[in-house]
Parts: C-alpha cells; structure tokens; sequence
C-alpha cells in the first residue's frame, strides 16, 4: 500500500508554492440581465442610431472610403464578367424552377442591387443558383399539379381537361386555390407559388439573425453539405436529361424522382427528337472543350472564356434562321418580354401551403452564403459579420419576391471567378446587375428561338465540380471513413429519395455519427516518458515506463448518460479489475471460510464463537497497483450521471483498498463535481482527489515530491 494521505501532504506543504485559486466571478440574476440588455437596446441615442444603420447598410461605411483608381478597374472587370455569365445561367435555370425566363433576370438583377447595400463579403457573388432553382422547382411543380394544371410545358389545359378560364367544381383541389388559379393561369400560379415560397424563406432567415439562430450551419458539416449538392446535382442533370432528347415527359412528383424519371426516359426513348439531340451533342462538345481549355490556361488567361453566352448566341442565331421550331418541332424558350412586371405583393393565400418547404431553403441558402463569405473573407485578409450576412440574404429574398423573382443564395463558382478576375468591393455586384438590365430592358426579345436543350446542357455542364465529387471519395474514405459515411449517406438519400429527405437524413445521420464517436472513445493507460515529467498512450507510443503501483487512466470525450457504461467498461479492462466481481469474490470467499471453519469445529467440538466473525478483508488479493489516476485533460463537460460515475468509481474501488483521484480537469468539470459533491462536504477532500497535472498526482500517489511549479487544484 501507498504512504497515507497526511504524510504525503505534510510533505508537499513543506514545498513552498504558490496556490493557484480560483476568480470569484459575480453572477448577475436573470432579471438584471433582462434589465441591462433591454436599456441597451431600447435606448436611442445618435451615436447608436448611426452604427445601427452603419451595421444594417454595410455600404454607407465602406463606399465614401472607396480607392477609385485602385479597385474600379477590378470592379469592373469581374462585374461585366459575371454578368455575361449570369445571362445565359440566369434564362437556363428557370428550366429547375419551373418558371419563365424572364424570373431568372429578374432574380439576378435584385439579388446583386441588394447585396450591394447589404453584404459585408466584398468578393461573395449571390444571385441565381442551380440547386436552390432545384428545390423551388420541386415546391413549384407539385403545387402546379396539384392546382390541377398539365405539368407538360407544352400544355395549355389542365389535369382536368379544362382550360385555364374554365370553372370547375372538382373536390380534388381547394377551391380558393383553384379561384387564384382561374386568375391568370399556370404560369402566373407556378411564379406565385415561388414567389411565396421566397418570401417565407427570406422571412425565416431574418428571423434567425434577430434570433441569433445562425448555430444552426454548424450542423451542416463539410461532408454533408458535400453530399447534398452532389445527390442534388444527380436530381438536376436527371431532370435536365429529357431536355436533350427532346422528350416532353412531365417532372415526377415525390419520392424517387431520379428512378422514376430515368425508366419514363427509357420508356420514351424512341420519342427522340433528333434535332435536340444533335444540338445537345454539339454544345456539350463545345461546353466541356471550354472548359477544359480555361482550367488547363487558366494561369495565362486572364479573364474566362465566355462560352456559354457564345453557345447561347451561336444557338440562338441558328435556331432563328433555320427555324428549328418549325422545321423539326424542337422546344424553344418562346417570348422574353422587355421592362419589368408591375410589382405584387407575394399571396398569403398561398402561404400555407408553402411554409414547411421554405425551411430546408432558408437554411441552405444561408449556410452557403455565409460558409462562402467567410472563406473569402478569410483568403482575402478581411473579417465578415455572418449575422448580417444572414440579414442581406434575407433581404435578397424578401425584396425581390414583390418583384417576380426566386430564391437566392451565393454561389461559389461566379464567387471564384469575381475573386480571380480582380474583383475588390460590391461595386462590382452593380455592374453586373446593369449588364443583367441591358438584357431585360432591349436583348431578351432576341433569344426568343433558344431551344431548351441549349440551356439544359450550360445547366449540366455547371454541374462538373459537384459531379467530380465521385472520384474523391476513395481520397476521403482513406483520410476518414466516418466522413465519406457521412457523404456517401447524405448523397444517396437526396439523389434517391428527396432533395429535402436528403438533406434531413444527411444532417441526422451525421449527428448521430459525432454521437456514436463520443459514445465509443479512445480509452488508454499513460506511462510516462522518460527523464520527463509527461506520460502518453502506452498502445501509441514505445519506450514509456509504466508507474510502479499507479495506473493512469484517459478517456478521450465528454463524460456523460450516453458512454457512462463504456467508461465503466473501459476503465476495468484497462485496469485488469472490477471492484465489484472482486467485493463479491471475497464474500463468497468469507462465507466459504466461514463454513470450513464451523465444520472444522464440530468435529473438534470445541468452537470458538469469537472466530465466527470473519473479516473481509482477510480474503484479500494482491494486486500490482493500489492507486489509480484519472487523466481528464480530455473530458471537456460532465453531467449529472458522469459525476454520478464518477463517485461510484471512487466509492467501488475505495472498498478493495484502491485510491483513485483526478487530474488535469477544467474548471467546468471541476464545477460540476463540486456541485454534485464529490469532493465531500464544503469540498473538503478536493487537495488530495484532484490535481493540476498528472506528474503532481503521481507524485502524491507514489509519496514524492512534486516540482515547485506544481500543485494540487
């Protein structure tokens, strides 16, 4: 057995330390803090109302200080860049939501002017975005079929055989709805649908910064967010792939769209409509040879190549001219009108009916949008505020949804490109927002004959870098195969299942992941490095020394209800000793003995009654250690049920002469132990259970002196 607790400690008090004490801290009470915050906001002053609107509008600080001469050249370089860009992408990916071309110029152009006053990235390009277009087109096309309208772009009559004027008196739809419906038709319904659709989204994203609620992206972790644009990528180039042929197959409505969709296209493949195909085919050669050029020269190229808008116009002029439409019956974008539509406010009506399907793209966009300003921020050497991110965003999408526009979100490939193509500030936002107003206001009209299959394959061959995803999965899946569980789970259920499923499963899956890895930790015995006061992993590391008589135990998580048994179960293996199974060995041992004896003594006849009471402890067992110490450098909180374990730990192992104390535990821990009263009563033992590092427990374990620099908490 060790020396005892009072000679050890006369020993170390003989050292001269200084004691480390704890601050005392003043907690204040919960009406006083109300008090405090509530003058603090609720005051007004001038000082305060201009930072407030300094923080709200981010330009009113930063524009008066703008170098003219310095960025204006970048700003407008990348400006007229991305909004060349922006043009082409902007009319196609109205194909994903289910809207007319003219929505996608429109979002573009709102979302940049917003931004502009409202942002604090400086290189962050938001607008129109495939995969937020994906989910819109999803909410769009279902509330279009079930208003009873053809989901056939080709058709003019609804799923009741009526025209969009007829009256009907079906149960299948709600009649306020099929009232709203009989007022303009489906496709004043279908930009209804996704203006209130936006609308709620941008409410909820406001919501959440006033809330502070902006915890919530820390849940969409990198591999999952990864997941979920490859499986939604799957779900845009499946959708987009009737395009190509030039097959007039409706959008499949609910679980399954990738399945479903791919056997309707097998089953119609016959209905190829070869003039799509071949037009496909070349703007697909043409589109991939771009890009591949501007990747392999991207160093030497100075400005990307601007292939889309050349495939557009290339297109276009020969779509007109050899009137494909005519000719060989080939779907084309049809009329863009000029100037803008009176703005209306978005439908409460129809409110109802979209509020659940707002959530899942409130929370992408934001979770983009600010995970792409912070990175910049970051590569650029600036700091970014992700609460008024979320407030911009927001914005972006409040405002423009009284404009005929739709969901929104930064997007990280215009956002690369704006960085790479000298972009400085915002400034750059409105030159591309004026590029996007010179289309709306005199060029829309002309891309009247672009076929659809053209918009379709600029859409897929956007997809590339999502896509590419695939072939690092073996890279991930060696670096860590949690993570590529994590991936391959996420991006299966959203391409199979459900662009929303799949992001509920991905983020549930994940954190039941982090969950099971706390559950199941790394749990280890130290031995210590030699000629050093440090001890690592025995199982990790050679040429350590085992501490003679001393086991050092580490639990590498949080000690909580969920891994408190495999604490347990950990801490006796390691140890080679379950004080339980021990206590009742010895018992049975004593009762045993106890029965030899009284056998012994009726044949002697002669049996002392004072040798009927046997000692437990005579039974005992030698073991190789008798003190055990509990590293805790790594158990970051405890709750009840781990402080709990704890003092059953101390309590069991006390009763086969086994001491066990602590080390290296923060002062959250440290807290939560002596709320539950683990160091006794007024914590009276806490100088000989708990120490600041392991050398200074061992030292009291074994009886030595401790470096001056150490001490007990």
């Amino acid at each position: 057995m060790g020396p005892s607790s009072l000679e050890v400690m006369e020993e170390l008090n003989s050292v001269t330390v200084s004691p480390l004490k704890r601050r005392v801290r003043q907690r204040r009470g919960i009406r006083e803090i109300i008090k405090t915050k509530l003058q603090r906001n609720l005051s007004c002053s001038g000082p305060k109302l201009k930072r407030t609107l300094t923080g709200f509008f981010p330009v009113v600080k930063w524009l008066p200080k703008y170098k003219v001469k310095e960025y204006i050249w970048g700003d407008l370089m990348s400006g007229l860049i991305i909004g060349i860009i922006l043009i082409p992408q902007a009319i196609a990916y109205c194909l994903l939501a289910g809207l007319e071309p003219i929505y996608g110029l429109y979002t573009s152009f709102f979302a940049n002017i917003i931004y502009f006053f409202m942002g604090t990235s400086r290189h962050v390009s938001v607008g129109i975005f495939s995969l937020m277009s994906l989910m819109v087109g999803q909410v769009v096309d279902r509330e279009v079929y079930l208003a009873g309208f053809d989901l056939n772009e080709d058709g003019t009559k609804n799923a009741f055989g009526l025209n969009g004027t007829e009256e009907t008196n079906t149960t299948v739809v709600n009649l306020k709805i099929i009232a709203i419906n009989m007022e303009c038709g489906k496709e004043c319904y279908a930009i209804s649908i996704a203006t209130a659709l936006t609308f709620l989204a941008g409410v909820y994203q406001v919501m959440m910064a006033v809330l502070r609620l902006g915890f919530v992206s820390i849940y969409l972790s990198a591999p999952m967010l990864d997941g979920f644009a490859t499986g939604a990528s799957c779900t845009i180039l499946t959708i987009q792939a009737k395009y190509l042929l030039g097959l007039k197959i409706p959008r499949h409505q609910g679980y399954g769209t990738v399945v479903v969709t791919w056997i309707n296209i097998f089953k119609n493949i016959h209905k190829t409509n070869f003039c799509d195909l071949i037009t496909s085919a070349i703007c697909i050669i043409v589109l991939v040879a771009g890009k591949e050029i501007q990747d392999r020269y991207k160093d030497r190229l100075k400005i990307p190549l601007p292939t889309e808008l050349v495939v557009v116009a290339v297109a276009t002029i020969v779509s007109h001219f050899a009137d494909l439409n005519g000719q060989f019956s080939s779907s084309i974008s049809g009329a863009i009108p000029t100037g803008f539509i009176p703005p209306k406010v978005p439908s409460v009506e129809l409110m109802p009916r979209v509020a659940y399907d707002a959530i899942p793209l409130a929370v992408i966009s934001f979770a983009f949008t600010v995970s792409l300003s912070e990175m910049f921020a970051k590569k650029n050497g600036y700091t970014v505020r992700p609460n008024q991110e979320m407030i911009a965003i927001g914005f972006c999408n409040i405002i423009p949804s009284f404009f005929h526009s739709f969901t929104t979100s930064a997007a990280l490939a215009k956002t690369m490109v704006k960085d790479s193509t000298g972009c400085q500030t915002q400034v750059s936002s409105v030159v591309s927002a004026l590029v996007v107003l010179l289309v709306l206001l005199f060029f829309a009209p002309f891309f009247y004959a672009l076929q659809k299959c053209v918009l379709a394959c600029i859409i897929i061959i956007s997809l590339r870098g999502a896509l590419r995803k695939f072939l690092d999965v073996p890279k991930q899946w060696r670096e860590s195969k949690i993570e590529a569980i994590v991936w391959l789970v996420t991006m299966s259920s959203t391409a199979l299942i459900s662009v929303e499923l799949g992001l509920l499963i991905g983020v549930v899956f994940s954190m039941i992941c982090v969950v099971v890895q706390t559950q199941n930790p790394k749990a280890s015995l130290l031995g210590q490095i030699e000629q050093t006061t440090d001890y690592e992993d025995m199982e990790e590391y050679d040429n350590l020394s085992p501490v003679p008589k001393v086991k050092i135990f580490r639990f590498q998580a949080p000690l909580f209800y969920a891994n408190k048994d495999f604490f347990l179960k950990s801490l006796y293996k390691a140890t080679d000793l379950e004080p339980f199974l021990e206590i009742t060995r010895r018992r049975k041992l004593a009762r045993e003995n106890l029965k030899a004896r009284e056998k012994a003594a009726k044949k002697t006849d002669s049996v002392d009654q004072t040798n009927g009471d046997v000692s437990v402890s005579l039974i005992s067992k030698d073991f190789d250690f008798h003190t055990i110490i509990l590293d805790c450098s790594c158990i970051s909180i405890i709750d009840t049920t781990g402080v709990s374990t704890f003092k059953t730990v101390l309590k069991d192992y006390k009763e086969v002469d086994i001491n066990v104390i602590l080390a290296c535990c923060n002062t959250t821990v440290i807290d939560s132990l002596k709320r539950g009263s683990f160091f006794g009563a007024g914590d009276k033992d806490m100088e000989i259970l708990s120490f600041h590092t392991i050398h200074s427990a061992v030292c009291f374990a074994t009886g030595t002196t401790p470096p001056v620099n150490d001490s007990s908490v």
